[in-house]
């Protein structure tokens, strides 16, 4: 990969992308999981959208959208990959960022579990999570698209995340 070529902005995944987007998270996440997650939320019909930041003819970074169970009309955020060649150069951020702003303007909330330090620093609240009760540790939960209230809410996520 050419380190001195800077990343595309980010875009919706095209068809015929899926292969890339496959090796991405094989390479991220050192291993199937994650790939092995994706290939069911796309089976499952769960999947809201797949943004990808291209760099080159390649995938750099990519992130997945489904639809939640409970609550109506909010979103969960995984997985999100970033290439191990170009992490912490900040696209990553740049990326989900460009999300919560999203999330934001839009005030669709989207939930998301992973390190609070890098979600935090994208735009996500741990604050705003406090009351949600979720099958996974709330203290790595964070929301998004919701202001400064923190919702009461039961969070029932897409099958394919029980699957795991």
């Amino acid at each position: 990969m050419n380190l001195t070529q800077a990343p595309q902005f980010s875009r919706d995944m095209k068809p015929g992308e899926e292969d890339a987007v496959e090796a991405l998270l094989r390479a991220a996440f050192a291993g199937q999981d994650e790939a092995t997650l994706v290939r069911k939320l796309r089976k499952s019909g769960v999947i809201a959208g797949e943004t990808v930041m291209p760099m080159g003819d390649r995938i750099v970074a990519y992130y997945a959208l489904s639809y939640m169970i409970r609550p109506t009309g909010w979103l969960v955020l995984a997985p999100v990959a970033v290439h191990p060649d170009v992490q912490r150069h900040g696209y990553g951020k740049r990326m989900i960022g460009m999300l919560t702003e999203w999330a934001r303007l839009t005030q669709t909330p989207v939930v998301v579990v992973g390190e609070p330090g890098f979600y935090e620093k994208a735009g996500f609240s741990r604050e705003c999570a406090a009351n949600l009760v979720s099958p996974y540790p709330i203290a790595q939960t964070l929301l998004a698209g919701v202001g400064t209230q923190a919702p009461a809410k039961d969070l029932i996520y897409p099958q394919p995340f029980a699957d795991r």
